[in-house]
């Protein structure tokens, strides 16, 4: 189809033929005619030449978090020699890069890279790229989309917390009816179960998956110290400003990051029917992929959902309860969860403490409190080096 310059050069070629017609000019009607043909040799000059192109794309990394840079590599290799090639290569809702090449040769790699900002957290498409040529005199151009369509991750920013609460005591599972157990992970056998996504491949029981013609897992009884809950809080009544959730979000990134690195098998747990539990990088990366599209939502009811939860078995050594501003709500969650966990930790987005705060340091739970812009890992310390003194007085 013509270019911007072929319309120009079409509505030129018009105007001429006009003043021809009203003044008898042939030269008029000759440069009409040149420019009509430049149009018309160079639609059949790009239709001749129509692009067959191979295109790959690397993402390096590919799951980054808010704020970091991505590096973007886009290979060209074309079937045919091509001149004046346009390639875009398009991430969707944070930009787009543009390369031009005067002529490429047939099986000659044509590279382009492009360095992204990643903001905010969320899952973005790139691609696929559209690849365009022109003729010489730039009046026609013809293309396409090629190469696939990759994901770009952006994870949560994450702050670097150093330090963790006390978790040592009884385990409540012993001399109970009622054994509990992780979804993934472990020491001891336990017994068998139905493979889910993100498990471990490796404890894939095959005699038995064979005979149920399903893949079954091995389930493992998890160490019950190294077992935390990371509750995210997504009603939106308690937030008062979308930055205040965002602030949230990376407070339960963080916790989590900084739980799992510390050989915690922690399970994240952000208002959906499913949690999901860390026990390897894939499951990690689901965590975090999880953190990444989360969003607020109206009449969340934390402790119904919860108990539904704690009905599968939830319990271990760290109980994170991360939200805006603290209520009742969260005092109810307490209730229901508190007992399960050694320790209950609540991280608010807060610069002061409230009734509910109060309360909660009332019965021993630790509260960290992070004013609105400020990072989780000054107020973690402050809180760490409290839970450190009382345990060491008592």
């Amino acid at each position: 189809m013509p270019t911007l310059r072929g319309w120009a050069a079409l509505g030129a070629a018009a105007a001429l033929a006009v003043l021809w017609v009203a003044f008898g000019e042939i030269l008029l009607l000759g440069s009409a005619a040149f420019l009509l043909l430049a149009v018309v040799f160079g639609a059949a000059y790009v239709r001749r030449t129509a692009p067959r192109v191979a295109i790959t794309r690397e993402l390096v990394p590919e799951q980054v978090h808010d704020g970091d840079r991505a590096l973007v590599t886009v290979t060209l290799v074309a079937h045919r020699q091509l001149s004046q090639t346009h390639v875009t290569d398009t991430v969707e809702g944070l930009g787009a890069a543009e390369f031009v090449a005067d002529r490429v040769a047939p099986r000659d790699p044509l590279v382009g890279r492009y360095e992204v900002v990643c903001r905010p957290r969320g899952v973005y498409r790139v691609g696929p790229t559209d690849v365009r040529i022109r003729d010489p005199f730039g009046m026609a151009e013809s293309g396409g989309t090629a190469g696939r369509i990759d994901r770009l991750v952006v994870y949560p920013a994450i702050d670097r917390l150093e330090g963790l609460p006390v978790v040592r005591g009884q385990d409540p599972n012993v001399a109970t009816s009622r054994a509990r157990f992780s979804q993934t992970g472990g020491e001891d056998f336990f017994t068998m179960r139905e493979y889910q996504q993100g498990d471990d491949l490796r404890r894939v029981h095959w005699p038995t998956s064979a005979k149920r013609d399903e893949l079954m897992i091995r389930q493992l009884e998890m160490p019950w110290q190294s077992r935390a809950l990371v509750v995210l809080d997504t009603d939106a009544a308690s937030y008062p400003t979308p930055d205040t959730f965002e602030q949230a979000v990376r407070g339960a990134a963080s916790a989590l990051h900084h739980l799992f690195a510390s050989g915690f098998s922690p399970t994240l747990w952000t208002g959906r029917t499913e949690s999901t539990t860390v026990t390897s990088v894939d499951t990690y990366r689901l965590a975090m992929e999880e953190l990444a599209i989360v969003m607020p939502s109206k009449g969340a009811d934390l402790r119904n959902a919860l108990a539904r939860l704690r009905q599968r078995g939830l319990a271990g050594g760290a109980l994170f309860v991360v939200t805006g501003t603290a209520g009742d709500s969260h005092l109810a969650l307490y209730r229901t969860l508190g007992r399960d966990y050694t320790r209950t930790l609540v991280m608010a987005v807060a610069d002061d403490q409230n009734e509910a705060i109060l309360r909660f340091r009332q019965a021993g739970v630790v509260t960290i409190l992070a004013p609105r812009g400020m990072r989780w890992a000054t107020a973690w310390q402050e809180a760490m080096e409290r839970t450190w003194s009382t345990a060491t007085q008592a």
